[in-house]
C-alpha cells in the first residue's frame, strides 16, 4: 500500500475507492459509500487499514456535500462525476465510522511511522468529523 500524504485521498486504497465510484449509478454510489462506512462501524475491536482508508474517503465525500462545507475535494482526487444527494443519515454513519478510525484499535491511527504525519492525519480527520457534526440550516 502506498501512502503519500495525510489527506483523506492520499493513499492507493483511498484512490482506488474513489476510482471505483466512476461509472456507477447514483444509487450504486450511495450503496458503496454506505457499505464503506458500515464496514468500519460494524468491525470488531480492530479497524482494518483498508476499511479505515475507505471510510475516511467516504466521510470526506459526505462532508463535502454539506452546505457551506469547508471540506473541498480537489477534482484530481475526487470522483469525476458529481455526487448524488446523499441521505441525511450518512452524516451520523460517517461520524461513527470516523470516530472508530481515530481510536487506538485502528490500523490507520497506529500505522504512522512519523508522529508529525500522524498528528496531521488526525487533525484532518477531526476537521471532517467537525464538519459532519456542525448543524446546517439548509
Amino acid at each position: 500500500m502506498g501512502t503519500w500524504g495525510t489527506g483523506p485521498f492520499d493513499s492507493d486504497l483511498a484512490e482506488d475507492f474513489v476510482d471505483g465510484l466512476e461509472g456507477l449509478t447514483h444509487q450504486q454510489v450511495i450503496d458503496v459509500l454506505e457499505r464503506a462506512l458500515q464496514r468500519v462501524t460494524d468491525s470488531g475491536e480492530r479497524v482494518d487499514g483498508g476499511d479505515g482508508a475507505e471510510a475516511v474517503a467516504a466521510g470526506a465525500l459526505v462532508a463535502s456535500t454539506l452546505p457551506d462545507s469547508p471540506i473541498v475535494i480537489d477534482p484530481d482526487n475526487g470522483p469525476r462525476e458529481p455526487l448524488p444527494e446523499l441521505p441525511t443519515s450518512f452524516r451520523t454513519s460517517a461520524r461513527l465510522a470516523l470516530a472508530r478510525v481515530l481510536r487506538d484499535g485502528s490500523a490507520m491511527a497506529t500505522g504512522w511511522v512519523d508522529s508529525a504525519e500522524a498528528d496531521q492525519w488526525r487533525q484532518k480527520v477531526r476537521q471532517i468529523l467537525q464538519t459532519l457534526e456542525t448543524p446546517t440550516d439548509h
